[in-house]
């Protein structure tokens, strides 16, 4: 059974737990494929790890049970270029530090590994945001899972974009950029700009500015099933145009084109797992500040 892995360095206090995973899968009849790059930086730290296959693409493993992501949420995210459309799912083991996307903790490797094994998890399918532009190199994969921005790239000065819904306008934004977010990215870089908390499997997109100009341009929900276009300007001729964790240049006057993505990408929970419930633990809902000395002993 292919089970492939893909990750970035993280600090030596993960080490053994990453030993461990890697040693109590192959001992449970895992085929273990590791990510070359990330392989390489694995086997100067644990050399007693041994018979790991290497991988540079998602098809060379084919089939393939799941792709475990080692690392925070931004390795997560980076893990979404590498399965792209196959269909593998993603479980994350996170080694990072708040991880809602890497939701699996060193302490629940165990259950990890049996439910892989049982089957014993559930897939939460998650939508992505196809993005287009003329003269803009996106690679083999012009889709994003978290968020589509257009930021000011050299100035201090505010920029304009200007954004419309198929033959609707709906508002130029003066500010230092533009969050297009999917729900699953809304607990990301939108939450941090004051954008709201939509659950995901809700069919939306986040429309929430970046120190807007205007104080009552607020966060705005959309339909994800019409296309978004997007155009910038403003003193300098070239923007940032990012998509997650990838960024691009593109020139003055660029037209982005925004719409829902063919495809889906699923992420393995646990049984126990699931959206409140992490939304609780990571942001501390209901938690009694006159008990908080507790948390951190």
């Amino acid at each position: 059974m292919n089970i492939a892995i893909y990750g970035k360095q993280f600090g030596d206090d993960y080490i053994p737990s990453i030993e461990f995973l890697l040693r109590q899968m192959q001992n449970e009849g895992f085929t273990l494929h590791v990510y070359a790059k990330f392989a390489a930086w694995l086997s100067e730290r644990i050399p007693s790890v041994q018979n790991l296959h290497t991988f540079n693409q998602i098809v060379e493993v084919l089939p393939c049970k799941a792709l475990i992501s080692i690392g925070g949420d931004g390795t997560l995210l980076d893990s979404v270029t590498v399965v792209q459309n196959t269909g593998v799912p993603i479980l994350g083991i996170n080694t990072g530090r708040l991880g809602f996307l890497s939701n699996i903790s060193s302490s629940q490797i165990i259950d990890a590994i049996d439910a892989l094994k049982a089957d014993r998890y559930h897939l939460d399918h998650r939508a992505l945001i196809e993005v287009n532009a003329p003269g803009v190199d996106f690679g083999d994969f012009n889709y994003a899972l978290n968020e589509v921005t257009i930021h000011k790239k050299e100035t201090s000065s505010m920029i304009a974009i200007h954004a419309n819904m198929e033959e609707h306008y709906i508002n130029t934004y003066w500010a230092d950029g533009l969050i297009i977010s999917t729900p699953t990215g809304s607990t990301a870089y939108s939450l941090s700009c004051g954008g709201p908390i939509v659950m995901p499997g809700t069919e939306s997109w986040i429309f929430t500015p970046i120190a807007p100009h205007n104080l009552n341009v607020r966060p705005l929900v959309v339909p994800n099933t019409k296309t978004i276009r997007l155009r910038a300007e403003g003193r300098e001729i070239q923007f940032l145009l990012t998509l997650d964790s990838r960024a691009f240049t593109i020139d003055h006057e660029t037209e982005v084109e925004i719409k829902n993505a063919p495809f889906e990408i699923a992420l393995i929970n646990l049984e126990h797992q699931y959206f409140f419930n992490t939304i609780r633990k990571k942001m501390m809902w209901g938690i009694d500040k006159r008990n908080w000395f507790k948390l951190i002993l």
